[in-house]
């Protein structure tokens, strides 16, 4: 009974710590949106989706930064159709999460870590205009903006008049907060009672098998997924080309945003069966060329 309180305790604790980080990245996201929606015209929504042929390349940038919170912010500004889907998948495909914390803290050399976050950020780029170009040529890119369908959805009832953008955006916040901390606490409970050693004799068992189960175990919605992956990376029982495709597919809570705020299921299926795709492609390419970080 004291065992199950303490786990219980435990997975409490980190399951809010991994949620209420995210709090500031969405609060200003949902303002920014409110504030495209009520301020802006037709002209500047055409001007965001005409510098949207460049997303990739910035959102894969800004998508290396440790932590998930770029990436839970990019699924709610596509679910708007702010940004390009090819931006979406470079964000995720970047998105470094708790990777470079792990590594910073075991001690990983610099150069090691650097040509890790270069690949990440140059894969994401290329996928990034790769996907866009696809949408192009099928004509699906250019998308309207609908931000207010999010408010529809919700039932926020944002465009009554009452309360202005900063009510409208803490609304959405906390419902997404809410969800994102439920979905965490049942991921975090399930990854606590498994535990880190049977992930790792899992992966461990068959090189080519540990790029397929290290991409199913980076698609976690959860921190804990780019931890265990870099963790057993440091520790060898990864190779490289592993390591690479459980870490591109690392999006943490991104994912959980993202079925959160779009509403169309098929389409998240398919962001999660292409991000899932890539990195097995490219982690066991990495393992065919022989790649070493």
């Amino acid at each position: 009974m004291e065992e199950a309180l303490h786990i219980i305790g435990h997975v409490l604790e980190h399951s809010i710590a991994d949620t209420l980080y995210l709090i500031p990245f969405l609060l200003i996201t949902y303002l920014a949106m409110e504030w495209l929606e009520h301020k802006t015209g037709g002209k500047t929504e055409a001007a965001i989706q005409r510098a949207g042929a460049a997303g990739p390349f910035i959102g894969a940038v800004v998508g290396v930064v440790p932590q998930c919170g770029f990436s839970a912010a990019a699924a709610t500004l596509w679910a708007g159709r702010v940004i390009t889907l090819g931006t979406l998948f470079a964000v995720f495909l970047s998105t470094s999460d708790e990777m470079l914390p792990i590594f910073l803290a075991e001690q990983v050399p610099l150069v090691v870590i650097l040509k890790i976050l270069g690949v990440k950020i140059i894969i994401g780029m290329v996928m990034g205009f790769l996907v866009d170009a696809g949408l192009r040529i099928a004509r699906r890119i250019d998308m309207p903006l609908h931000i207010h369908d999010l408010c529809e959805q919700e039932h926020c009832h944002c465009h009554d008049g009452e309360g202005g953008i900063f009510k409208s955006a803490v609304k959405h916040t906390l419902q997404v907060t809410i969800f994102v901390f439920i979905i965490t606490l049942v991921l975090n409970g399930v990854l606590e009672v498994v535990g880190e050693d049977v992930i790792g004799e899992f992966l461990g068992a068959n090189p080519v098998l540990a790029v397929f189960g290290a991409a199913l175990v980076g698609l976690v919605p959860n921190c804990a997924a780019s931890i265990v992956v870099a963790q057993l990376y440091v520790e060898g029982v990864l190779s490289s080309g592993a390591m690479l495709a459980g870490l591109l597919v690392s999006a943490g809570v991104g994912l959980l945003v993202l079925f959160r705020t779009n509403r169309h299921v098929k389409e998240n299926l398919a962001i999660v069966a292409g991000l899932y795709a890539t990195g097995v492609i490219w982690g066991l390419l990495a393992n065919a060329l022989g790649i070493v970080f």
